[in-house]
């Protein structure tokens, strides 16, 4: 392996800030210890300042890399990734959008002649997920498949042996993750389990924020339920200690580095069925699937787990998120760059 490779990588470089550790953050660190020079691009918070931010970078740094890593997404990343791999371009640098974003697909349907221009011309298109592939190559885009990394001997695997009605939710306060989905379900879990919690890690992103604690008040259930605001990794993993069942109830999904982070814990998952989440849990295998927004469904499956041994499910959750450590993953990542 050639040691001495130069990798400018764009995308939302945010984990200082945040304290949470984002897939740019990992991957670039896992590169680096193997050898690899790695430049991020960009910091800035302010959108607009990002994005000259991102060009500066590829005009400064591009063309001194071999390779410029592009984190690319459905909203408006989506012209920041158009922009950054058009002066790739220009300046003859190999660029390689990584992709992220269960409503992706629907983008690159909406912007066709725009994803002809950044899907067509890079080195080459990888994806995370298995969704997003089936996907890309459905409208005729050539496209790798590198799962998001796990550091697995960061995840103590916790055996639980007699699951109780403690749900562990993490993910950002954004209508897209359909957070009342969870007040619903403890609500029904209440009604039979007297001792349900549910802890809600994430940072607040929109008004549902505000619209679960006022459904959480309206239940009566303020005792139930906490929220954490945004915790780094370490913490929230040391919380989960404390919980039995992780539960992810988006509208769309990719792969959320969330949920895998679960199974490689032993939380069993309870998810909704959208996007990629099919493509990472087998249902009734190593989790269990329900469709969006049925807050039924998702109570009865909990029920389910409460009441059964899941042994078997959690221990084959805990070996697939084995495959997403990186010493299965990096010569996928050597393969493409050397």
């Amino acid at each position: 392996m050639k040691k001495n490779k130069k990798i400018l990588y764009i995308g939302n470089d945010n984990s200082a800030r945040t304290g949470y550790v984002n897939t740019m953050e990992t991957l670039s660190s896992l590169l680096t210890k193997e050898g690899y020079k790695i430049t991020r691009s960009s910091t800035k918070v302010n959108k607009a300042l990002r994005l000259l931010d991102m060009c500066g970078a590829t005009i400064k740094h591009g063309r001194k890399s071999d390779y410029i890593f592009i984190d690319t997404f459905s909203s408006l990343n989506f012209y920041f990734a158009f922009t950054i791999s058009q002066l790739a371009r220009l300046f003859s640098i190999k660029y390689i959008p990584i992709l992220h974003g269960g409503n992706l697909p629907s983008r690159i349907k909406r912007s066709k002649r725009m994803s002809n221009m950044i899907f067509k011309n890079s080195y080459k298109n990888i994806s995370p997920s298995n969704y997003l592939k089936q996907a890309f190559e459905e409208q005729g885009y050539e496209v790798g498949h590198i799962p998001n990394v796990l550091e697995i001997d960061q995840y103590k695997f916790k055996k639980r042996e007699d699951l109780k009605p403690r749900l562990l939710w993490v993910r950002a306060f954004k209508h897209l993750y359909n957070p009342l989905l969870a007040i619903e379900v403890i609500n029904n879990l209440k009604k039979e389990f007297s001792e349900v919690k549910l802890c809600m890690v994430g940072p607040v992103i929109d008004d549902s924020f505000k619209k679960t604690q006022q459904k959480v008040k309206e239940y009566g259930m303020t005792d139930d339920v906490e929220y954490t605001g945004t915790l780094s990794k370490e913490v929230w993993v040391k919380r989960s200690e404390e919980f039995d069942i992780f539960i992810n109830t988006t509208n769309f999904d990719n792969t959320p580095v969330s949920v895998m982070e679960a199974m490689a814990l032993g939380l069993p998952v309870v998810s909704t069925n959208v996007g990629g989440m099919p493509f990472l849990i087998e249902n009734n295998v190593d989790g269990m699937l329900v469709e969006k927004e049925n807050a039924e469904e998702m109570t009865n499956a909990i029920k389910k787990l409460l009441k059964t041994d899941s042994t078997a499910l959690v221990d084959k959750a805990r070996s697939k998120a084995e495959s997403f450590g990186w010493e299965q993953v990096k010569t996928k990542w050597f393969e493409i760059l050397d």
